[in-house]
């Protein structure tokens, strides 16, 4: 019942910036962590950044000083704003989030259920 959608990613020259956004829909009761993976072909899906409800980040270094990760907790949407972008940072991008859902939380259990955006394409190149 929840679905990730996560904006259009795109081509962007090396030093350009491009800003990605997922929403999550349906039930929801609320979203613990949400974040940005990447895999890049042949690579493992790795962690980009993700944040937390009350807003603490977590960045990869690779882009740490690069890319900004933020939330709208009334729209159940991350973005991640992506800056100085470079050919290695190619790869399809994921959206992740944690959703507590009506049941869990009506038992008083604030864990969530990781959900998966369908992933949008990011390539840096000139």
């Amino acid at each position: 019942q929840v679905q990730l959608v996560e904006s259009r990613g795109g081509l962007v020259q090396p030093g350009g910036s491009l800003r990605l956004s997922c929403a999550a829909s349906g039930r929801i009761f609320s979203i613990n962590t949400m974040g940005w993976y990447r895999q890049a072909p042949g690579k493992e899906r790795e962690l980009v950044a993700d944040i937390t409800s009350g807003g603490s980040v977590n960045y990869a270094d690779s882009v740490k000083g690069r890319f900004t990760i933020s939330r709208d907790n009334a729209k159940n949407t991350v973005y991640l704003q992506m800056n100085s972008l470079k050919p290695e940072d190619t790869a399809v991008y994921y959206c992740n989030a944690d959703v507590v859902n009506y049941d869990t939380a009506y038992a008083g259990e604030l864990y969530g259920t990781p959900y998966w955006g369908s992933g949008t394409l990011v390539a840096v190149s000139s």
